[in-house]
């Protein structure tokens, strides 16, 4: 059974992701540990300054310390470090980044920032996503998406608004327009770094509904603490009923070239972008 009661009574945000539960027992035996050292050594600088007060020994010993304990105690605390990073830290990490979701339930996202908001492209029922240039980016086509690529037809790109179904994997691909920023969603216990010209994918699985903040957690300019957006985690008829929703709203391409809108924008974004 995880157990989180340190990082609970320290004020860390609750977990709403599958793998968030390692990660938070994981945080929770480093805490221990730390303050396990925390009362360990300064216990025994306590007992120093008493048993070498200059009351005792007035004439000072230039011998010095004889005990190898204290090398000891530091090798000990190598050890658990090294058990805690190989047995712990190095898993969680290699199942994060070997072990992707795959299959026909995976929800494919774009996350794409910028100066000072997030851009949210959803792949559609195709899977696929719409070709792209920031040549074509204009005001209505934040994205730069190219309409003339038939995958584009059914994707619909938000602004600081984004849903997911509860339960089921998500691949979040997360880039930037600008400058570096980072995605970050501390319920889901994930972040990545936002790096323009790159492309850096992530997953979670979210496991309980509500609404949770997106943060850019890389100091991006000026606006930077206004760079917010939500995740809405809701259960599947919610979601599909949101989807079409703003699938319907879509305006319909005449031409090739026509830009479409993004859609909706939240009462967030348009504080936002004033």
């Amino acid at each position: 059974m995880p157990f989180a009661l340190l990082i609970e009574a320290l004020g860390i945000c609750p977990n709403a992701s599958q793998h968030g539960y390692t990660i938070d027992s994981m945080l929770e035996m480093l805490h221990w540990f730390m303050l396990s050292l925390f009362v360990g050594w300064g216990s025994f600088y306590a007992y120093t300054l008493w048993r070498f007060q200059k009351k005792k020994h007035p004439k000072a010993d230039y011998v010095g310390a004889t005990s190898h304990l204290p090398t000891k105690l530091e090798g000990g605390v190598l050890v658990l470090e090294v058990i805690l990073l190989l047995s712990f830290a190095a898993p969680i990490w290699a199942n994060r980044v070997d072990e992707w979701p795959t299959g026909p339930d995976v929800i494919h996202i774009r996350a794409v920032g910028e100066q000072f908001l997030w851009n949210f492209q959803y792949s559609g029922t195709d899977g696929k996503f719409g070709r792209s240039n920031l040549s074509l980016a204009s005001t209505a086509n934040s994205l730069g998406i190219d309409y003339k690529d038939v995958n584009a037809n059914d994707d619909i790109v938000t602004r600081n608004e984004m849903h997911i179904p509860l339960g089921r994997p998500c691949i979040i691909e997360v880039s930037s327009k600008d400058v570096i920023h980072d995605y970050c969603v501390p319920n889901m216990r994930v972040a990545q770094d936002a790096i323009p010209g790159s492309v850096i994918p992530l997953w979670f699985v979210p496991i309980k509904a509500g609404t949770y903040d997106i943060v850019c957690a890389q100091l991006c300019g000026n606006g930077h603490a206004r760079m917010r957006a939500e995740l809405v985690v809701e259960d599947e008829a919610a979601y599909k009923k949101w989807y079409d929703g703003v699938l319907a709203l879509k305006a319909p391409v005449k031409t090739a070239s026509v830009a479409q809108p993004l859609l909706p924008l939240t009462a967030t974004s348009l504080v936002q972008n004033r």
